[in-house]
């Protein structure tokens, strides 16, 4: 268990890195290759779902949502829209589902590939092993994707 923690947390260093990346440098001197820095997943509030959403997901999903983050392109997947979950589910945001994604216990294509962490491990780490706010935590994000939908 410890190492798939390893393995995840190494992930979300690497899709951090290529959104800190590509913010910072000037685009006439991106290289072609990204350069990959490792840091590790910053602590946030469990409280603020827009905070968690800029730490852990605008990189590749951009602030907006729209899955136009500066990381988007180096991923093998395109990146998902979140602006229309609801849309493509009827006209109901699917809150559970979504939930159950960011959490792990539902395998999309992306979240189950290399290229997007499952966060609820990471989230466990973060919080000292509290389920409490690893729950607290994917509530309050689900809550804000909710927020951003048809926009």
């Amino acid at each position: 268990m410890s190492s798939r923690i390893v393995c995840l947390a190494a992930i979300v260093v690497l899709v951090c890195s290529l959104g800190l990346s590509a913010q910072t440098a000037p685009a006439a001197a991106q290289p072609t290759t990204p350069t990959i820095k490792h840091v590790a997943a910053p602590y946030t509030t469990p409280s603020s779902g827009k905070g968690m959403f800029n730490a852990y997901c605008a990189s590749c999903h951009g602030t907006d949502g729209k899955g136009d983050g500066p990381a988007a392109p180096a991923l093998k997947m395109p990146t998902t829209n979140l602006t229309t979950l609801a849309a493509k589910n009827g006209g109901t945001f699917p809150a559970a589902h979504v939930a159950a994604v960011i959490q792990g216990d539902a395998m999309t294509p992306a979240h189950g590939s290399k290229d997007m962490p499952v966060w609820g491990p990471i989230f466990l780490s973060i919080a000292g092993h509290s389920q409490a706010e690893v729950q607290l935590r994917i509530r309050n994000l689900t809550n804000y994707l909710e927020s951003l939908q048809g926009k």
